[in-house]
């Protein structure tokens, strides 16, 4: 037997999945256990400790039994929206304190007068100057001064510096510096957490590695405190297993490479949804797909291309502009490209100054949480206009742990939006829900349009906790016309924890233009990263077998950005170019239908990706459809047709083959799967809730079979 956990701390909720395994042979899970407890901000091991105390009495295993956790966590993202991370100095070259403040020198908003800029972690009087200088060769100019560093110290005591970023001009090309002032610094302050550019970026553009380093910086003291903390309560509890933590980019590291390199952890809930998603994709033979993933806090929107999602280098946090590129702090750390927008159930809702209903992207939480959860929340939000709709079911949301006050619901929405547009409770309710899938419908549409993709006609999988409650409307506004809800929905992105891979990637700046390629230092800068890469998953799964994947930014001399190029894993040899340029021509064509003929192309940066093997799931086997009949009927509010009586059915007593059409309601303990007349759902041969929208023509609300 085989027993694997799974945490996963969101805004509002915290999800926790064991899995027990007890089949040879197989690569599906015999049980799965699952707790969806309010997060504790305040404490948020305390909520995981919560939902693992609830999974092991639900299953009866032993903590002894659990061979590995893993887990992820918007605690470090939190920390960089609110600004609660240390006291953090930045120890960079004499001249270029002001580089993170100065960022690109362009306006992202061009015609607000009075645009903002996100303001740096670090304050400009701790920004202090080293003298030294490396040549973009790597070269030394300026000879390190330590003399100068040492006198910095009582600067850095006098402040209570708790957190020192190093960065300095060009250490991507040669990081000894950087190195000897890391010393220097411990020497004197033993117990002061240091960021080296070099090793958290090791990559040209001065401004994106600066504030990566910073960005790191500012939250290691806060996770390595949490995360050690976690470790030892889980060990007290009597779970031994090793503690993974999922990384944004849809790997797995272990805890000491989490300690040093906490920024890689931000987008780790989205990234264990996005493997989700591509796990249903593979299970169902699809190449394109929209993942649907709706917590308390947000909603998270992802395109998968050959079954794959795709991933950037860049990603930027706690952004001034909503959804505007270029008003947050950049991060060059790998992700998992997705959008992400303040549309989750704990959103709040308001009226703007024009007389429109406005939702989130500020969010109720878990304290005091929605009007509903009667715990002194008193603003409307998604999950009262739900409650008030009938789509959530008061005795079987949570498992029935948590009560639900529709009256304190209705008074929410009353006041807050009802009142001040003077229209009826039942207008207010349908409003609200419209108003929450247009904002994810134009985010989809957008984040496909980026992409050049087209979602009509395709396929949805939809999970986390309110994503099933509104996946039917938002497949309909975008034409989607299939839409898979997995087992297990309402936890879906912690289940996705358990589907990763252990792996970790490595990049390094090292230019070469393809006219005069030299294949020396590519190799050793390849052979360090595969080593390196190799050591911290062999330490996680020493015995697993592995692949390792080789990725060039290429571009044209003279361009400003680059297109990642896949490539071969070998040891290149002079004469290679050829290779190189075939790659980055077929991959520009891609993107951009044609190559230029006659320009140089060039490499700036080498990443490496070590990653076990995941096995492939096996082929769903769909058994022959089975009418299901129900005897229960509720009230439910469609946005279309006005109050209807929906079927209700358990999804724990639904089994491969059943079939019926909408509308109706799949309940379950962590979410609620809204059917809409327009669509008709079966279950597949893994359990999968398959809804399928009806013809056009045949779009009438008819009652699931067996009703009155």
């Amino acid at each position: 037997m085989t027993a694997r956990l799974a945490a996963d701390i969101g805004g509002t909720f915290t999800d926790v999945v064991l899995e027990v395994d007890s089949a040879v042979g197989t690569s599906e899970p015999a049980a799965q256990f699952t707790a969806k407890v309010l997060t504790t901000p305040q404490a948020p091991a305390d909520a995981v400790l919560e939902g693992v105390e609830l999974v092991l009495a639900a299953s009866g295993i032993d903590a002894g039994e659990i061979q590995v956790v893993v887990h992820g966590t918007t605690l470090a993202t939190n920390a960089l929206i609110e600004r609660r991370g240390a006291r953090t100095a930045l120890l960079c070259t004499e001249g270029f304190r002001d580089s993170v403040a100065m960022a690109h020198e362009n306006r992202f908003e061009q015609y607000d007068i009075f645009m903002e800029r996100p303001d740096p972690l670090v304050s400009r009087y701790l920004r202090l100057g080293v003298t030294e200088r490396l040549s973009a060769e790597g070269d030394v100019l300026i000879p390190l001064d330590t003399a100068s560093v040492r006198a910095l110290i009582p600067t850095l005591v006098k402040n209570e510096i708790e957190s020192v970023a190093i960065g300095f001009l060009h250490s991507y090309v040669d990081p000894r510096h950087e190195i000897e002032v890391r010393s220097i610094l411990l020497d004197e302050m033993p117990h002061l957490s240091v960021t080296l550019s070099s090793e958290v970026c090791p990559e040209i553009r001065e401004y994106e590695r600066l504030s990566t380093a910073c960005a790191n910086a500012y939250v290691q003291p806060l996770m390595a405190t949490y995360l050690t903390d976690l470790a030892d309560q889980l060990d007290k509890l009597g779970i031994a297993a090793p503690l993974m933590l999922m990384l944004s980019n849809g790997g797995l590291c272990t805890l000491d490479t989490a300690v040093r390199w906490p920024i890689g952890l931000v987008e780790s809930g989205p990234a264990g949804g996005a493997l989700l998603a591509a796990r249903v994709a593979a299970e169902h033979a699809v190449d394109e797909l929209l993942s649907f993933d709706m917590g308390g806090t947000t909603a998270k929107l992802c395109l998968l291309t050959d079954g794959q999602p795709a991933t950037s280098r860049e990603f930027e946090v706690a952004r001034v502009y909503r959804f505007l590129k270029g008003s947050g702090l950049p991060l060059r750390i790998p992700v998992i490209d997705l959008v992400e927008i303040g549309a989750g159930g704990g959103s709040i809702v308001s009226v703007d100054q024009m007389g429109r209903i406005s939702v989130g992207p500020e969010s109720a939480g878990s304290e005091p949480g929605p009007a509903c959860y009667a715990r002194g929340g008193a603003e409307p939000t998604i999950t009262d206009a739900d409650v008030l709709a009938g789509r959530i079911q008061a005795d079987w949301f949570a498992g029935g742990k948590l009560p639900l006050d529709e009256v304190a619901a209705r008074d929410a929405v009353a006041d807050g939006v009802a009142g001040p547009l003077g229209i009826e409770i039942d207008a207010a309710v349908v409003g609200i829900a419209e108003m929450v899938v247009e904002n994810m419908a134009n985010a989809a549409r957008v984040h496909a349009v980026d992409r050049g993709r087209d979602l009509g006609g395709g396929a949805m999988v939809a999970f986390g906790g309110a994503a099933p409650l509104h996946a039917c409307r938002l497949a309909e506004r975008l034409g989607i016309e299939k839409v898979i809800v997995p087992p297990g929905a309402g936890v879906g992105s912690a289940i996705g924890f358990l589907r990763a891979p252990v792996s970790y990637e490595l990049v390094r700046t090292c230019h070469q233009r393809l006219d005069r390629f030299d294949s020396e230092p590519v190799n050793r800068v390849l052979d360090e990263l595969l080593a390196e890469a190799n050591l911290v998953v062999g330490e996680a799964a020493p015995s697993a077998p592995r692949t390792a994947t080789v990725y060039a930014s290429m571009r044209y001399r003279g361009q400003g950005h680059e297109i990642e190029v896949e490539l071969p894993m070998r040891r290149f040899s002079d004469g290679d170019e050829v290779v190189l340029l075939d790659a980055f021509d077929r991959a520009y064509r891609s993107l951009y239908t044609r190559v230029i003929p006659g320009m140089v192309a060039e490499v700036l940066t080498w990443r490496v990706r070590v990653s076990t093997v995941v096995p492939a799931p096996e082929p769903i086997i769909d058994p022959e459809p089975n009418p299901s009949q129900t005897l229960r009927f509720e009230r439910v509010l469609d946005p279309d047709d006005g109050w209807l009586d929906f079927a209700i059915f358990a999804r724990s007593d639904l089994q491969p083959g059943d079939c019926f059409r909408g509308p109706a309601l799949v309940v379950e303990d962590q979410t609620t799967t809204v059917i809409s007349p327009r669509f008709t759902a079966r279950i597949d041969g893994r359990h999968h809730l398959v809804l399928t929208s009806n013809p056009v023509d045949d779009n009438t609300a008819q009652p699931a079979p067996g009703g009155a």
